[in-house]
């Protein structure tokens, strides 16, 4: 996984309303891969299911999206953005 990737996607959220609004609509982590690739990131499905067993810095957390990721647990299949 290209942690740096996911990085730099999560900082680009963090000032994006149109981003966010899009990872609120996704139904599960190749939505949100879609949506990464579109903003030019390379991540893929298989990085994002990653990521939920790689515990992230509090203060990356509370920066995510204005808390849209609250956790990486909020990250799969047929999540609720909101979590």
């Amino acid at each position: 996984m290209s942690e740096e990737q996911l990085k730099a996607f999560l900082e680009k959220v963090k000032g994006d309303t149109s981003l966010q609004e899009k990872l609120k609509a996704a139904a599960d982590a190749n939505a949100v891969a879609a949506i990464a690739k579109e903003a030019g990131f390379g991540i893929t499905a298989e990085d994002i299911t990653q990521a939920q067993s790689v515990e992230l810095s509090d203060q990356e957390l509370e920066g995510v999206a204005g808390g849209i990721w609250d956790s990486p647990s909020c990250w799969g299949t047929n999540v609720d953005w909101g979590c």
